[in-house]
């Protein structure tokens, strides 16, 4: 949001420059100060990029629209409520951006913001910002109206011109040191990799991040066991987990951790969750699962193993083979999880499963 605000700046200088000569040297000057930096920053862009910026335009001509009324009414008052129409102005157009599917800032701005380029979770961050932005030119709006009526003169100047630089100073400075705080909390946490729907890694993202942000894909790995009986080990996800706590799942299921390949990841998952180090895993499906908290990416694979298994205490409720015949029993019945059951239909269509198993060794 900082960044698009520095990127609007050029947009509105002329409105800032009237507000600050307006102030100190009359209205008039003010005005007149005004076109001249509208227009030469109209020139400007005209020869640099071939166009006439709308933006400055309109931003130039309320000025000259405002300036003028009040040269020929000569009101205090007029004078007075200038900060007020101009922050209904600003108001609306932060209200319109921030409230609904057509964002005025960001379609006014992209002269402005070339380069920068927003994904969906970047996009609800700013409509995030925008809105609290919009409350505090309202909330500031209110109280230049209700000073020009029934405040002191000096109240009103107060109000309208160095309260307005406090409120945005403090919204500044709590957002600075939120983000302080989140890179510190982020730092101490675990980081996974976010990536697109084709899994090409486009950043990272701390793991609560990740379990919050529906929006936030990441990658995750799947190890279904069999033994040489085609029996399929299930582990049992504890009642203190955050997501289908009690329920049986997959045999191994674990986050790939940001710099780690898959494959380091389905090992380190396997030997920390059912103590298994020397196995053939074959990757049988990738795909997108969404649920009410995350979305991953799953890479499913599968694997013969027949030796003992050692499920963790600290992270498993134990575990045990079952009789694909049992499973399908225990289908959509609470006690399996969701995404083991749309694997498990997957693995077992066409006796998949077992095609793959006699392959392994």
């Amino acid at each position: 949001m900082n960044k698009i605000l520095l990127k609007l700046l050029p947009g509105l200088l002329p409105l800032f420059v009237f507000i600050i000569i307006d102030e100190i040297w009359g209205t008039k000057i003010g005005i007149i100060a005004a076109i001249i930096i509208g227009f030469v920053e109209a020139v400007f862009i005209y020869i640099k990029d071939k166009r006439i910026d709308k933006f400055i335009l309109f931003d130039t001509l309320l000025i000259v629209f405002l300036g003028l009324i009040s040269i020929l009414l000569d009101s205090d008052v007029f004078f007075k409520l200038k900060p007020a129409i101009i922050g209904v102005i600003i108001s609306l157009l932060l209200g319109v951006s921030a409230f609904s599917e057509k964002n005025l800032v960001l379609s006014m701005s992209k002269r402005y913001l070339k380069g920068i380029e927003f994904n969906e979770a970047q996009y609800k961050q700013l409509q995030s910002s925008l809105k609290v932005i919009f409350f505090i030119f309202l909330f500031h709006t209110g109280l230049v109206f209700y000073s020009v009526w029934f405040m002191s003169n000096e109240a009103w100047a107060f109000i309208s011109g160095g309260l307005f630089y406090i409120l945005f100073g403090i919204y500044f400075v709590v957002e600075f040191l939120r983000k302080k705080i989140l890179f510190k909390r982020q730092a101490l946490e675990e980081c996974l990799p976010l990536v697109d729907e084709k899994g090409n890694i486009i950043g990272k993202a701390s793991r609560s991040e990740c379990h919050k942000n529906k929006e936030l894909l990441h990658p995750v790995v799947h190890l279904h066991v069999l033994n040489n009986k085609g029996e399929l080990y299930l582990q049992k996800r504890p009642l203190n987990k955050l997501i289908q706590p009690g329920k049986w799942d997959t045999s191994v299921g674990g986050h790939v951790a940001f710099g780690e390949t898959i494959e380091n990841s389905l090992q380190r998952e396997a030997f920390e969750e059912i103590g298994i180090k020397e196995f053939k895993p074959v990757l049988v499906w990738k795909y997108i699962w969404k649920s009410e908290l995350e979305s991953e990416m799953v890479f499913c694979f599968v694997t013969k193993y027949n030796e003992p298994l050692y499920p963790s205490k600290d992270e498993l409720d134990g575990g045990k083979f079952w009789k694909l015949s049992e499973l399908k029993k225990m289908l959509y019945k609470g006690v399996l999880t969701p995404n083991f059951e749309q694997e498990f239909n997957y693995l077992t269509l066409h006796n998949t499963i077992n095609k793959i198993a006699g392959k392994l060794p």
